[in-house]
């Protein structure tokens, strides 16, 4: 699986400075995945947990939205996404609730988050 769209501004932007990192936004803590940096092989390594290998482990819980990119974790199995349109991804972002498959929206973009 590529991407197979554009990531929204903000959120390349977020990456250039800071590959991963957490976030907060309602009470929750996120871990936000690392964009995969084939670069060297330490960079390899600390991104294994990509965002394209997180959302490909995401389709094994069955109810997940072909259309979604995990971006983000809290730990209990709910994903922060966005949603693919077109050849993009929407700038707004959303969680996805793994026990109902429901998706609600948590941001407009990835700039309104609470970085840590």
């Amino acid at each position: 699986m590529e991407l197979g769209a554009r990531l929204p501004h903000d959120y390349r932007e977020s990456m250039k400075t800071d590959n991963g990192g957490e976030a907060t936004i309602e009470e929750d803590d996120w871990e936000l995945y690392p964009i995969k940096d084939n670069s060297d092989r330490k960079r390899l390594a600390r991104t294994c947990n990509h965002i394209i290998a997180e959302t490909k482990a995401c389709f094994g819980f069955g109810n997940f939205p072909h259309h979604a990119l995990a971006i983000a974790s809290n730990g209990l199995g709910d994903q922060m996404v966005f949603l693919k349109e077109s050849e993009q991804f929407k700038p707004e972002v959303y969680v996805w609730l793994h026990e109902t498959g429901e998706i609600k929206l948590l941001a407009s973009s990835f700039a309104k988050l609470e970085k840590l």
